[in-house]
């Protein structure tokens, strides 16, 4: 639930770009079934899984009548590092990731084309506000803080997990922040992720324990290098990110553990006239079989849902 710009991450993942690179075009079996319940599926990442959905009538009759004259709907998109969404080449900026994917494919049942402009993930929920995009994303969790001013329309079921340097074993799975007293961790800058460590610092002190401290990074690839680095001790991010990241040999990090499961989804201003259809669409896919062929591309099943919903509360 963080992302950076395609230049700045093109620099600070220069040892680990030849790896993506193999990711995206197929060709390290490697890899395949490594992260997650089936595996990062680096041997499909380029198929095709957007260009055969049709259009949807009935979902698109839901679309509030500008909008559907209009034909477009603007994306506000954070970008980083895969699967959510990244650029494989970041010389030609062609997009990827599992954001993309169910962005296209959802304006295609919806019969709207997507305007998407590359933006900083802190800076996307407040410009839904301001009406500067219609649609938000960037892997957003949905939590009890962000439902008062966002609402949202959900398409897969990631979260919060823990990665550290491969090779390191002191840390066990974290299942209470307790055990990360003491430590420096690692997240990305205006995450649930860093709201959630800095909300919580008080129970190393109530425990009579140092408290841990929370480094936050605007770039992705520096959050990693510091991780490689071993100058933070532990890394906070998407279940899905790292259990990819830590598949790759050239990245030196091994994921830990989940720790808390949240839905993931379309971010609009609350209020929003365009979550029914959304919602509609993203139904659509799962009926038609699209959906699962989404997820199997990038190797994320095990995030899979079963129908999408308007603004659920966040999981318990």
């Amino acid at each position: 639930m963080k992302r950076t710009t395609a230049r700045r991450l093109s620099v600070s993942l220069a040892a680990v770009l030849p790896v993506l690179a193999l990711a995206a075009c197929g060709s390290d079996p490697k890899i395949a079934g490594a992260a997650g319940a089936s595996g990062p599926a680096a041997a499909t990442a380029t198929e095709d899984v957007v260009s055969a959905v049709a259009k949807s009538d009935a979902a698109a009759a839901l679309l509030p009548e500008e909008v559907r004259k209009a034909g477009t709907v603007r994306f506000g998109s954070s970008f980083g590092a895969p699967p959510a969404a990244y650029y494989p080449d970041p010389a030609t900026k062609k997009a990827a990731g599992i954001d993309i994917d169910f962005s296209d494919a959802v304006a295609k049942v919806l019969g709207l084309t997507v305007q998407r402009e590359d933006a900083a993930f802190e800076t996307i929920l407040p410009a839904l506000g301001s009406g500067k995009y219609d649609v938000g994303t960037g892997n957003f969790g949905v939590t009890t803080a962000r439902l008062k001013t966002i609402d949202f329309v959900t398409y897969i079921d990631d979260g919060q997990g823990f990665s550290v340097k491969k090779g390191d074993t002191a840390l066990q799975p974290v299942t209470d922040l307790t055990q990360l007293c003491g430590l420096t961790i690692g997240t990305g800058a205006g995450t649930t992720f860093e709201s959630t460590l800095n909300s919580r610092k008080n129970v190393c002190t109530d425990a009579g324990k140092k408290a841990y401290e929370v480094k936050a990074f605007s770039d992705n690839g520096a959050l990693l290098t510091a991780v490689q680095q071993g100058r933070v001790d532990v890394q906070m991010s998407t279940i899905n990110g790292l259990r990819y990241q830590a598949a790759k040999d050239a990245s030196g990090v091994r994921f830990l553990n989940e720790y808390h499961r949240l839905d993931v989804g379309f971010a609009f201003a609350k209020g929003s006239k365009l979550t029914p259809a959304f919602q509609a669409a993203v139904n659509q896919l799962i009926k038609d079989g699209t959906y699962d062929r989404i997820l199997r591309k990038w190797g994320v099943t095990d995030s899979a849902i079963k129908e999408s919903q308007i603004s659920p509360p966040e999981h318990a």
